[in-house]
């Protein structure tokens, strides 16, 4: 893509609290048409991450460009086109709906003759039409974060960032939700910082995990999808041979005899691997009732990486 589709580049961020690295050398980018997962462990450093991103927070190096507008030395110009909503949405209960986008309209400096247009594509597209004369105070969770997701785009910005939008809904709701923030990448690029990994898998164009301040891994979805389509093979056998026999097999790799019959090869390519093992159990005898990849999951993936002492050797970086 084009440099101009770049909405959002973080260069070299790292941001200190006394002796604290809270981030170190943090870097990024997210495009136009992009949803970006922001992952981390608690302590990790995502929530950091997010306050200087919305320009809650300095740093303590590195530059934020969003939009092409430098965060630090132009930050009304740079916020003007983001959106934010934070974990809590910044809500006044005692507020209609339509008072209350009609207020963030005011505060974003959109023109009068152009807010009640804005307010009405806002709540069209949070699908909140019909509860534009209701108190906040008096809907449900998952509105109230639909109207939170609703004062983050009435101004039309660039960028949108989303922090935890679906903690605490139901199942309906989050559905609801996670088809909303799809949307959104037509016309924005879109960081969603959450801890609930079903969530990236289900919205998400990319995935940044961060731990101990520094990022571990940047991947495409479709990336993390490879990463998991399989490291080892199940085998069964109600005949087994001893392990010997299937270490042959394998070469190089490795078998684990699990008992009963169950053993685990780790040897690539699995397909061909698994082809072997076939015609040798056909061969010998050995009883062949099962022999599947084994699929590991994104929490899987999540723990491996951010429990690893060498987090540094797994960042797999994508253009």
């Amino acid at each position: 893509m084009a440099s101009e589709n770049i909405l959002i580049q973080v260069d070299g961020l790292s941001r200190s609290f006394g002796p604290l690295q809270a981030l170190d050398d943090i870097s990024f980018e997210v495009r136009k048409g992009e949803v970006m997962g922001f992952l981390g462990p608690n302590g990790a450093g995502k929530s950091t991450t997010m306050q200087i991103l919305s320009g809650n927070l300095a740093p303590s190096a590195g530059r934020v460009m969003i939009a092409g507008v430098d965060l630090l030395d132009q930050p009304k110009q740079a916020k003007a086109l983001m959106g934010y909503l934070p974990d809590q949405p910044p809500l006044y209960l005692e507020l209609t709906v339509d008072e209350y986008l009609r207020y963030c309209a005011r505060l974003n400096r959109i023109p009068a003759a152009q807010r009640q247009s804005a307010l009405d594509v806002a709540k069209q597209r949070c699908g909140l039409t019909e509860v534009g004369k209701r108190l906040i105070g008096n809907l449900s969770k998952g509105y109230r974060q639909r109207i939170g997701i609703a004062q983050a785009i009435i101004h039309s910005p660039a960028v949108v960032i989303l922090d935890e939008p679906t903690v605490g809904l139901d199942p309906i709701q989050v559905r609801e939700i996670r088809h909303l923030i799809s949307e959104l990448r037509d016309e924005h690029g879109v960081i969603l910082s959450t801890h609930i990994l079903p969530e990236v898998q289900a919205t998400c164009d990319r995935v940044q995990i961060i731990n101990k301040g520094r990022l571990v891994l940047s991947d495409t979805i479709a990336g993390l999808q490879q990463r998991m389509r399989g490291e080892s093979l199940w085998l069964t056998l109600r005949q087994p041979p001893e392990p010997a026999a299937l270490e042959k097999i394998v070469g190089e790799g490795q078998v684990e005899s699990l008992g009963d019959g169950h053993f685990r090869l780790h040897a690539h390519p699995l397909e061909l691997l698994a082809e072997r093992v076939v015609i040798e159990a056909v061969a010998q005898g050995w009883g062949l009732s099962e022999i599947r990849p084994e699929r590991m999951s994104l929490e899987q993936i999540f723990v491996d990486i951010t429990s690893s002492e060498h987090e540094t050797d797994k960042v797999r970086l994508v253009s």
